[in-house]
């Protein structure tokens, strides 16, 4: 089974996602899972990196590092998918990121690093770049996925960056 995941730890929570009219022929192939499901219409890539800090690949056991790809892979596979079947660019970043969110291995959402005062303040931003439109929350410490607000922000708010209880606030709306 061919992997979608490229060489390396990477070191920075990061996804886009592009519709590329040379991705075509350099597009990864599906795993053979997938290998049934309907085409996009449309080329497209999907980058991601997996988590902000340094892994010292001398200290990481072999286990280890199967864990954090496994998660990355997932990431990946969460936003491929939406792709693969002609979805939106912004719902695969948005899938993928959560997933990242979701998972201890990375600093985002539950494996963020505690602050100096031991709490955890996340931040996060999504660009639509055909419209140029963003969204972005930072400082808020009671949302599992800062993606979703941030999203929201975009797409519902006359904001571009909202921070603590402001973004909290909308994400109780």
């Amino acid at each position: 089974m061919k992997t979608l995941l490229s060489a390396g730890i990477l070191t920075a929570t990061f996804l886009t996602c592009a519709l590329d009219p040379t991705a075509a022929a350099q597009s990864p192939t599906p795993t053979e899972q997938n290998a049934d499901m309907p085409k996009s219409s449309k080329p497209f890539r999907l980058v991601l990196h997996g988590g902000a800090g340094t892994i010292d690949r001398t200290t990481m056991t072999p286990e280890r590092e199967k864990e954090y790809r496994a998660a990355l892979e997932q990431a990946l596979r969460a936003g491929y998918d939406i792709l693969k079947r002609g979805g939106a660019g912004l719902d695969a970043v948005e899938a993928a990121v959560r997933v990242l969110e979701d998972d201890p291995h990375f600093n985002a959402g539950r494996g963020a690093v505690f602050t100096a005062a031991g709490t955890h303040e996340l931040d996060a931003a999504i660009m639509e770049g055909r419209t140029r439109k963003v969204g972005a929350i930072a400082g808020v410490r009671h949302i599992r996925n800062p993606i979703t607000v941030a999203r929201m922000v975009m797409e519902k708010s006359a904001h571009v960056l909202l921070t603590g209880e402001g973004a909290e606030d909308l994400a109780k709306q």
